[in-house]
């Protein structure tokens, strides 16, 4: 216990001494953080970030930084931690735990006997916890056209929509690069997805559109976002090329994007969804959140 105390005490000291960013500019110098410097945000974005990414931290352990910088979620966490998050007062933004893999999804019959089965159980118990989205998967193409795809997909999903709308849930199938890092993934592109979203038909199935995977399969992202954001629950980022910070090294001029997000009247979370290789893997995630606060 005494081990753990200290361990917690210790990422206290650590938090309390990372620098304050200015939002104003992706290259902001740190200063130290007084009580008269607080790292106060703007309000206009719900921020989470995703629990994957800082697996060096325990669950507590992070839930204790995004309480200091001003993060209100945790995105990718299942049933098991959803308690450690409520003492925190933090949201479970993204909810995880019913799908199989990422690999294995609705757009093969083969798996929606156990997709069903998963995703009927796992519906309530967001209703019952308070949160609102769980995520999905389309699954690789594995030799499926396009249309095969979209068709498995929608039957499958439409099994779900009236246990999702009963409990008020909103089931979101991430869209992934299929160049890169998810090879063979068939929802790899805006518009298939958005053509799915529309077969199924329900206000509570739509799209987490991740910046980062989209970038490297399309492009052409604030205007995707302008045409596509009533079909989008869910935002994730990332630096491109190589899924880090979002830093200078990186391509993507995420102020820009956070204003277009903003201005479509987007009321969800945008989650950070970055791989930190700097040191100090908390102060990234300080300035991740400060470039994105518009």
């Amino acid at each position: 216990m005494a081990k753990n105390e200290n361990r917690r005490r210790a990422l206290k000291n650590l938090i309390a001494g990372t620098a304050a960013l200015s939002a104003g500019t992706m290259l902001s110098s740190f200063s130290p953080r007084t009580e008269a410097t607080p790292f106060l945000l703007k309000g206009n974005v719900n921020h989470s970030v995703c629990r994957w990414c800082f697996s060096q931290l325990s669950v507590e352990e992070l839930c204790i930084a995004a309480k200091d910088i001003g993060i209100k979620a945790i995105d990718l966490v299942g049933p098991k931690d959803w308690p450690t998050l409520q003492k925190y007062g933090l949201e479970s933004s993204m909810c995880n735990g019913a799908e199989i893999n990422l690999v294995n999804g609705f757009n093969d019959k083969r798996y929606h006997s156990t997709l069903l089965k998963n995703y009927s159980e796992m519906i309530p118990l967001l209703a019952k916890a308070g949160y609102k989205n769980l995520i999905c998967f389309s699954g690789n193409r594995a030799g499926k056209d396009d249309e095969t795809g979209l068709a498995n997909c929608t039957e499958g999903l439409k099994q779900l929509t009236a246990i999702a709308e009963k409990n008020k849930v909103t089931l979101v199938m991430e869209l992934l690069n299929s160049k890169i890092n998810h090879k063979d993934y068939q929802c790899d592109k805006t518009p298939w997805g958005v053509e799915l979203v529309k077969r199924v038909g329900s206000d509570n199935f739509k799209l987490l559109y991740d910046i980062y995977h989209m970038q490297i399969d399309e492009g052409d992202v604030i205007r995707t976002i302008r045409d596509n954001h009533r079909y989008i629950a869910h935002y994730h980022t990332a630096g491109v090329p190589g899924r880090n910070e979002l830093d200078e090294l990186q391509e993507l001029n995420y102020p820009a994007i956070m204003k277009a997000i903003v201005a479509t009247g987007f009321k969800g979370y945008v989650a950070q969804e970055f791989i930190p290789v700097k040191a100090d893997k908390i102060a990234s995630l300080r300035q991740a959140v400060a470039l994105c606060d518009v």
